[in-house]
């Protein structure tokens, strides 16, 4: 993504975020909900704002008032401010999945890697444990998708748009209780992906009938329950 990219994916977070906490019922209960996605501590945002971390925890706590347009953007800003200092990652997360034509809140990330890599890799960086071996080794990209938002509110064609430029890649499904929704949506669409993984359960939770369809359409089957900030970095290294 070059500079014009991103400073254009940048300005359009800055709008969505700033939009969302300005007309919430609960403001201080959104912005709290953006710093921890950005993974901002209320020190380090009160620091780039240079007022005390008080400031911001009444703020979040309902303790001050709402707060003004003004305001909000001077907090989103910093947000926005401390990701570019980190590298820019979650603005980057954010201008794939929107160029896409997804909302953030359906499809965490997504991405095409330069060359394929082991399905193993992915695994390890995901904490995922494999309950199927299917038919192909590697992926050549990801996406992370809120299984919920994603069967609900997707149309079929919408939900193919999910493989982006491949479908040699992994789908991960995270909100997951047992497993049976995302898979039985992936009998209906077709192709399928390389590999699934199911996150928020452990073997144990899984749909008894899982691996079975996973085996029938020949893709990997795993489950992870690593926290999904942590897989999302790890998933950044790669």
């Amino acid at each position: 993504m070059d500079n014009g990219d991103r400073e254009a994916a940048r300005a359009d977070l800055a709008r969505r975020i700033a939009g969302e906490i300005t007309l919430s019922e609960d403001p201080g209960a959104t912005l709290r909900k953006w710093r921890t996605d950005f993974d901002v501590s209320q020190t380090a945002l009160a620091n780039q704002l240079e007022v005390s971390s008080s400031v911001i925890s009444d703020y979040e706590s309902g303790r001050r008032s709402s707060p003004g347009i003004g305001v909000v953007s001077r907090m989103v800003e910093a947000l926005l401010d401390i990701d570019e200092r980190r590298g820019g990652g979650r603005i980057r997360q954010y201008a794939r999945v929107i160029s896409a034509g997804f909302e953030s809140d359906v499809v965490y990330d997504l991405r095409e890697y330069s060359t394929a890599l082991p399905l193993s890799t992915f695994y390890e960086a995901m904490g995922a444990t494999e309950i199927v071996r299917g038919d192909q080794d590697t992926v050549n990209g990801h996406t992370v998708i809120n299984s919920i938002a994603a069967i609900t509110r997707l149309s079929s064609e919408e939900f193919y748009r999910l493989y982006g430029q491949s479908t040699n890649r992994a789908l991960v499904f995270t909100g997951v209780t047992r497993g049976e929704s995302p898979l039985v949506a992936m009998r209906v669409v077709n192709p399928t992906p390389n590999a699934v993984v199911l996150h928020g359960i452990d073997e144990e939770d899984l749909w008894e009938y899982a691996p079975d369809l996973a085996r029938v359409d020949g893709f990997s089957l795993a489950v992870s329950t690593r926290d999904i900030e942590e897989i999302l970095e790890n998933l950044e290294e790669l």
